[in-house]
């Protein structure tokens, strides 16, 4: 993987189970605006360029760099996650205590942008798959890290999946390790 520089490194691996393919959360490049440039999560490919530092998203070109790579060598990331979102954590999941929709999939904690005029990020989110590639769009699992004022509460980072199927987040700004889980429905007795 051509992916150098601190800002455009894979912050996280996972292997999706089904096809054993290595995943990566990519946090991109700053100083392109706030609407770019997309962090992603891609599979890992042989020998496959991704860009930087001449072009992102595949054929997009940073006008700022002198090199021009040709176009068709680079390679699109399988899934874009939305600008300076910072998202360093990812686990995938087929077998969790978190059911429904959260049964196969990549969950990625967000630990939220710095630079971005409206805050992204600050989240943790789950990509769903199917047939081992992403297949639908982002379901948020754990929102409201923000206050209203714009200040941080909390920033979810690493993600995990316990022993016994639950979800870890660890919180740069609580130092805390959260557990979630999946609620029992409440049950009533009759009168």
């Amino acid at each position: 993987m051509f992916l150098r520089r601190a800002r455009e490194t894979p912050s996280r691996l996972a292997i999706e189970s089904d096809s054993s393919q290595l995943w990566v959360v990519v946090h991109e490049r700053d100083e392109l605006g706030s609407d770019l440039v997309p962090d992603y999560v891609t599979a890992v490919r042989d020998e496959a360029f991704y860009g930087w530092p001449y072009r992102y998203s595949g054929s997009h070109i940073d006008n700022g760099r002198n090199r021009r790579e040709p176009a068709e060598k680079a390679v699109a990331p399988d899934y874009a996650l939305g600008s300076h979102t910072a998202s360093p954590g990812l686990a995938y999941t087929a077998q969790t205590a978190l059911t429904g929709r959260f049964h196969e999939g990549m969950f990625i904690g967000q630990l939220g942008s710095r630079n971005r005029k409206q805050r992204s990020g600050y989240k943790v989110i789950f990509v769903p798959f199917s047939a081992g590639q992403p297949s639908g769009d982002p379901i948020d699992v754990w929102t409201g890290f923000v206050k209203e004022n714009g200040d941080a509460m909390g920033r979810p980072v690493g993600v995990a999946i316990d022993t016994r199927g639950a979800l870890l987040v660890s919180d740069d700004v609580g130092n805390t390790i959260w557990r979630v889980t999946q609620s029992e429905p409440t049950r009533h007795s009759a009168p």
